[in-house]
């Protein structure tokens, strides 16, 4: 019989490719995911997985480079954030379809944090990527979402690993993945040769935030690499502080220097990452 589970995912930029992997684990264990939770990444993931297409989405970011991340990126040129997202979310659409969250066949919410009043918003009606685009709204890096009334930024300056959604799910279990851990499964390196030149001027900015993951001097960190830094380390103390509070059933937890909150081009290693961490938390619970 299949177990019914409550999936939580986590936010942490590109480390949530490794929510693909946990997915992947659940499915190939035929567990029975009837609800989605989350933020930020995991609100992608989790809405991608919901609409039926992580398979396409899947072999889409396996093939791109830092140069295809670059060429999504459409600056703001405002002073609210450096990208609109329009060009992430549309090439999206065209992979998913813009669908609404009442027609989705399980339960979705994705999480984002009003910014002017400081409160969590559960974002489970209305257009899909609406909702994704909301949750997505990193400071600094995306223009925050105003949606009736609110300015909508980032979940995860909130609620990281968003259980509360889920507690009156009628399922046996709840899975969170915790993208913020201070545990470490290390990825295994997966050689990945570049396609492209990076020579543009945006291509410039874009290797200005860093993707390589070396520590520097703190005299030598550019103004997004602290903000960047600061936000992870934020993330990991609040999602420790709510796991305590609401401890899932199940925890799969992914070390926050796994790779940087950009790093997208590693999506072979953080999706491996992710499979080979669920199905050894899976089998810590006897549940395979």
């Amino acid at each position: 019989m299949n177990k019914k589970i409550s999936l939580i995912l986590g936010s942490g930029g590109a480390r949530g490719l490794a929510h693909i992997g946990v997915i992947n684990a659940l499915d190939e264990h035929n567990f029975e995911i009837c609800s989605i939770s989350g933020c930020s990444i995991g609100a992608l993931i989790g809405g991608i997985y919901a609409a039926g297409k992580l398979p396409e989405f899947e072999k889409w970011i396996l093939t791109i480079d830092k140069y295809d991340i670059v060429s999504l990126l459409d600056l703001a040129w405002g002073n609210n954030g450096l990208v609109k997202g329009d060009k992430i979310i549309n090439t999206l659409k065209t992979m998913v379809d813009d669908l609404t969250i009442e027609e989705l066949p399980i339960a979705y919410t994705a999480v984002a944090a009003d910014i002017l009043n400081g409160k969590e918003v559960w974002l489970n009606s209305g257009p899909l990527f609406d909702a994704i685009r909301a949750s997505i709204s990193l400071p600094l890096f995306f223009t925050p979402v105003e949606r009736n009334g609110k300015v909508l930024i980032d979940g995860g300056v909130l609620n990281p690993v968003p259980i509360a959604p889920t507690f009156n799910d009628d399922t046996d279990l709840k899975l969170a993945v915790n993208l913020g851990s201070e545990l470490a499964m290390p990825p295994e390196p997966i050689e990945k040769p570049l396609s492209h030149s990076e020579s543009s001027a945006i291509s410039r900015f874009i290797a200005s935030l860093k993707f390589d993951k070396e520590e520097k001097e703190v005299n030598k960190l550019g103004a997004y690499e602290v903000a960047d830094k600061a936000f992870d380390a934020m993330q990991s103390h609040l999602a420790a502080a709510k796991l305590a509070a609401y401890p899932p059933d199940v925890l799969v937890e992914i070390s926050r220097t796994a790779c940087g909150t950009l790093e997208f081009d590693k999506a072979a290693e953080m999706i491996a990452l992710g499979y080979k961490t669920c199905i050894k938390a899976l089998k810590d619970n006897y549940l395979i």
